[in-house]
């Protein structure tokens, strides 16, 4: 079993980043400060369930500047121009939205059907989490690129593939390293489930860590104009 403080700390980070996800959903729907980009009204606030105030933060200083009544407010017709940095870390959270649900509904799939290998369920979540993460990662990308493009259905899924695969594979690489820590290094024997908080307190960590290896595709993917600069 985990010893009790790290439970305590699990349950003190899980709390953060739900209140902070919720800052940012009240501030959207009911304060109305609605997004120019639609499909960021999701990135936002599940990029927060990993970031915690550092996603409110950002959500404040990049994402709020974008929505109409903000614009209004301040007598602009445009946003404030990014810096590059801020730009690719939009980019990085959208494709990380899409693998962090995707991780979040295949990490409980697989527990509640009591799947594994050799005493362990990593590789089935492995598998899963990667399959959902290109659903949900191409289907955030398509409702970004598509609108913006003025793509049809079968041209905007391609440039979303083509546009969120190699993120959202970067992504995975640190998560799934991670992950392979917490089941082999931290918690062998027995392993920890999603039914503990110190495993979603681990899964946050890891998915900072899958943030980090994802920064390097997304600014050669903006560079080359395959992926929207957000």
């Amino acid at each position: 079993m985990p010893p009790l403080w790290l439970t305590v700390l699990a349950w003190i980070f899980l709390a953060a980043a739900f209140a902070s996800a919720a800052v940012i959903l009240v501030d959207i729907y009911a304060r109305r400060y609605r997004l120019r980009m639609r499909v960021m009204e999701a990135v936002w606030p599940v990029t927060a369930l990993y970031f915690g105030p550092a996603a409110v933060w950002a959500y404040w200083r990049f994402g709020r500047v974008t929505s109409r009544k903000w614009l209004e407010e301040k007598g602009l017709e445009e946003p404030p121009e990014k810096p590059k940095w801020a730009t690719v870390a939009v980019g990085v959270s959208h494709c990380g939205a899409g693998c962090t649900l995707g991780d979040i509904i295949a990490e409980f799939a697989v527990f509640g059907l009591g799947l594994s290998i050799a005493g362990t369920a990593l590789w089935f979540e492995y598998v899963g989490d990667y399959l959902l993460a290109v659903a949900l990662g191409l289907a955030f990308q398509y409702f970004a690129i598509a609108p913006m493009r003025g793509l049809g259905f079968r041209k905007g899924i391609a440039a979303a593939a083509k546009a969120d695969i190699l993120s959202l594979s970067a992504f995975e690489v640190g998560l799934f390293g991670w992950m392979a820590l917490m089941s082999f290094v931290f918690f062998p024997a027995p392993h920890l489930h999603p039914d503990s908080p110190v495993y979603w307190f681990l899964m946050q960590i890891g998915m900072i860590i899958g943030f980090a290896t994802a920064w390097p595709a997304n600014v050669w993917l903006i560079r080359r104009g395959i992926k929207e600069a957000m």
